[in-house]
């Protein structure tokens, strides 16, 4: 698990990285692709054939959909912004966007630990945002790596809901198939082929963000995950931003701000509030 999370918080160097020369439409289409034909070994390991009605197949679609926006809000933000802070800011405040969505949308009862979880993660929000900017809105990509957040709360909800229908690990393998059909159309018109002109550290980069940061990692996330519960396998979640921060500073000389620590700090304590049994 913490391999996992490793690989994850490593994916927003990558991410970093493969904004430097070729466009987002291109990139994202190349990185579904790479992650669908991963999952092709990992699927005849698991040897469980793939079951899918009308209703479960929306949902994945609509999954690939939201995973489509947040992959170009992810490049838009970072090509913009740092790849440390998009790591801690998305990874933080996109589980306090998902309860607060839940509640006010879904119908869901919050208890006072949650209320308590939602206002000290927003005040660390607000702390990693650095309201105090009068430039707020453009400052670092703060408003693009909050959208970011938004859309995976939204996709983390369809996720949970499509688990009813799907298994999990047949739903990440269609959601990336999905994706890359749909962007094929998208990168088309932007030169799909432009990819082959890369040198190792674009594919490198490309690489490990589709087959380690997404296929390998969703993998072994979702085996542990049913070993050790959700509850347990959640808190492990604490420790991509800690990756993100490390793996940016390293490839990158990324410096985060000080603000970035401490707001993500602050977050981190509501998010365990929030997913504390």
């Amino acid at each position: 698990m913490i391999l996992a999370m490793m690989l994850w918080g490593g994916g927003w160097a990558a991410l970093k990285i493969l904004t430097e020369n070729v466009p987002w439409e291109v990139v994202t289409f190349w990185r579904f692709a790479l992650m669908s034909i991963a999952f092709l070994p990992i699927l005849w390991w698991y040897k469980k054939p793939i079951r899918i009605s009308v209703h479960s197949f929306g949902w994945v679609s609509v999954s690939a959909f939201l995973n489509a926006v947040f992959m170009g809000l992810s490049f838009w933000g970072v090509s913009v912004g740092t790849a440390g802070a998009g790591g801690v800011l998305i990874t933080t405040l996109s589980p306090i966007l998902t309860v607060l969505i839940a509640i006010v949308f879904l119908g869901m009862k919050p208890s006072a630990r949650h209320g308590i979880g939602l206002v000290i993660g927003l005040s660390g929000g607000a702390v990693m945002l650095e309201v105090w900017h009068s430039e707020l809105l453009t400052h670092g990509g703060n408003l693009i790596f909050l959208l970011c957040a938004l859309v995976w709360a939204l996709l983390t909800l369809c996720a949970q809901r499509s688990r009813l229908h799907i298994d999990p690990i047949h739903y990440s393998f269609l959601l990336g198939l999905i994706a890359t059909i749909g962007m094929f159309f998208v990168a088309y018109s932007h030169g799909i082929g432009s990819v082959m002109d890369q040198g190792i550290r674009f594919w490198s980069a490309l690489i490990y963000l589709a087959v380690l940061g997404q296929t390998v990692a969703s993998t072994i996330y979702f085996i542990a995950s049913g070993e050790m519960g959700s509850g347990r396998a959640s808190s492990y979640m604490f420790l991509v931003p800690v990756f993100a921060l490390v793996s940016s500073y390293l490839l990158l000389d990324e410096v985060p701000s000080f603000a970035l620590l401490i707001g993500g700090l602050i977050s981190m304590i509501a998010v365990y509030l929030i997913n504390r049994k």
